[in-house]
């Protein structure tokens, strides 16, 4: 299928590994030039470097950390008007909400909730004077089902979540939708980060606490960074503009639920 994609432009955020880059890959395929951010600097230059040798795209890079000031700054000042915005972060550690300070909580409200929105405040005027706008938002399964230990994902996602309900609604007749990504466990550092500790617990290695966590998925398996992309590159595309304030899950079916 052609997505109708060739010749826009996108900033993906967090970009240099796991979904934010199979994200931009996926729509490179498309023929979308490309503003991609991470807080490493090589790294961001090496998966530009593949990406434009996978697919012939323009590949720019603003290295930086997206949660600050200055971080959006330099993707904004690369593309200050994209036709397609990725907002992602990396999400706030584990642990027992007792032990989260108002730190802790502050930064996970920044990275999760308010920098997406900060991203969308930059870009959404121009979308809709062009009469053309996807914004999608990687968040979590969490939104759906939350998990215990990561409370501070769970706090501030579900911000996320209920403002943009809000505001795909009034921008929709423009041809600008807003929707959100929910992964489940994807083969991805995050989730070996995130298991880290639950291994340890269980005297186990991380790959045989991934594998027994797969094994008790309806599909069997987690999911392929790939097949994300794929998936993100669709809600980006000429075909979906009629899809506007979901919350895509992307779990194998582990939310059981008769709706989504």
């Amino acid at each position: 299928m052609d997505l109708g994609l060739s010749g826009k432009s996108a900033i993906v955020c967090a970009a240099s590994k796991g979904l934010g880059r199979a994200c931009a890959l996926a729509l490179a395929r498309e023929g979308v030039a490309l503003v991609i951010t991470g807080r490493n600097a090589e790294a961001l230059k090496t998966t530009a470097a593949e990406i434009r040798a996978a697919t012939g795209a323009t590949v720019q890079i603003a290295p930086g950390d997206i949660t600050t000031p200055e971080g959006r700054a330099a993707a904004l000042k690369l593309l200050p008007a994209p036709d397609i915005l990725v907002n992602n972060a990396g999400g706030p550690p584990p642990g027992d909400f007792r032990d989260f300070s108002d730190q802790m909580w502050h930064d996970a409200l920044n990275a999760n909730m308010l920098t997406p929105i900060a991203m969308i405040r930059a870009v959404l005027d121009g979308m809709i004077a062009q009469k053309f706008g996807r914004i999608v938002n990687i968040t979590s399964a969490s939104v759906k089902s939350p998990i215990p230990n990561i409370g501070l994902s769970n706090g501030a996602r579900a911000g996320l979540t209920g403002f943009v309900a809000g505001l795909a609604r009034q921008v929709a007749s423009h041809n600008v939708t807003i929707n959100n990504m929910l992964p489940g466990p994807f083969d991805t550092d995050r989730l070996r980060a995130t298991a880290a500790k639950q291994a340890a617990s269980a005297g186990i290695s991380i790959d045989d606490f991934i594998a027994r966590r797969a094994a008790q998925n309806p599909a069997g398996r987690v999911g392929t960074p790939e097949e994300f992309g794929a998936a993100c590159a669709f809600l980006c595309s000429a075909h979906a503009g009629f899809i506007v304030g979901q919350n895509l899950l992307l779990d194998g079916g582990a939310f059981n639920a008769t709706l989504g």
